[in-house]
């Protein structure tokens, strides 16, 4: 990128801050400003940034190329089309939207508009499933555990469309066909809505996936375990590493011959990788590497395990 993209932040909690930041010290970018509703959180970021800060993020429009939305999920769809038909490429956090028809609306309208449209699924820019994704075969089993402390951050969603949505997307990319079934259980325990739930899907070509993410566990857990023919990989998403296990054949009789291999991660923050990759899209004119199309994909998949927790809750 030979020229700095002038962008801006709308919603500026605690991961759009984190947006900012990164933005105010990337080389391909320059932080015009930034956006919150909180006024006083919005001087706070604005002064720690030394740029801009504005209320009503319409008075951005001007100054701006680019825009990372990280508002309430309820909010998403009415910021991003008014920065889409401003002509402003989009950034917007995961879950794209609270509905599939929602979701669909602003794809539509980043296509007609000829704009970048990206969708903040972090943990596919987490060097350590990058590198499990380049190295499968065709998994058929595969294991996560998503758990972490409560936070007040994003109770206006539920687990499954807060966590387990990454997984989802990351599972999904990892086996490559549709699903067939899921099952999936969920309990609310210390919101209105589900802070626990298991999904188990069963995928076209037999792979079967058994997740659960939880937001009111004592311990953060992040692993992800994929099963192959005579290999499994071990991937902790948080520290970034991978471990691979592979059986090579032995004479007949003999003990199998299992083998460890740390695969090569070059450990980088996931989000700054994130943002380049955006940046580098508005630049080019390329697609993302998380488009609006799969956002969308991953969030009709999240809202397939609501259903199946609600039809679980009644007995059906």
């Amino acid at each position: 990128m030979s020229e700095s993209i002038a962008v801006g932040v709308i919603g500026v909690g605690q991961l759009g801050a984190r947006h900012a930041k990164l933005y105010a010290e990337l080389p391909g970018a320059h932080l015009a400003g930034v956006a919150d509703i909180d006024e006083s959180r919005c001087r706070e970021v604005a002064a720690s940034c030394d740029v801009k800060g504005v209320v009503d993020f319409e008075e951005l429009l001007p100054e701006i190329q680019a825009a990372s939305v990280a508002v309430p999920t309820v909010s998403h769809e009415a910021v991003t089309m008014a920065l889409l038909d401003a002509g402003v490429h989009v950034l917007v956090e995961k879950p794209i939207a609270v509905t599939s028809d929602e979701a669909k609306r602003m794809t539509a309208r980043a296509r007609e508009r000829g704009l970048r449209l990206a969708v903040g699924h972090t943990e596919r820019y987490n060097p350590a499933v990058a590198a499990v994704l380049a190295q499968s075969r065709e998994p058929r089993f595969i294991e996560v555990h998503r758990l972490g402390s409560f936070s007040p951050r994003s109770l206006d969603i539920d687990v499954v469309r807060d966590l387990m949505i990454h997984d989802l997307d990351v599972v999904a990319a990892l086996v490559g066909r549709e699903v067939r079934s899921l099952e999936a259980v969920g309990v609310p325990v210390l919101t209105p809505r589900v802070d626990i739930a298991n999904a188990r899907l069963r995928f076209d070509g037999g792979a079967v996936a058994n997740i659960t993410a939880s937001r009111v566990s004592q311990d953060k857990v992040r692993k992800l375990r994929v099963f192959e023919k005579d290999r499994y990989v071990s991937l902790d998403y948080q520290a970034q590493s991978a471990i691979r296990y592979q059986v090579f054949p032995t004479a007949a009789g003999g003990r199998p011959d299992i083998r460890m291999e740390d695969l090569v991660v070059g450990k980088e923050e996931p989000l700054k990788r994130e943002l380049l990759d955006f940046l580098e899209a508005v630049a080019t004119g390329s697609d993302p590497l998380v488009t609006g199309e799969m956002g969308g994909k991953a969030l009709e998949l999240a809202l397939s395990v609501v259903d199946a927790m609600e039809r679980a809750s009644r007995g059906e």
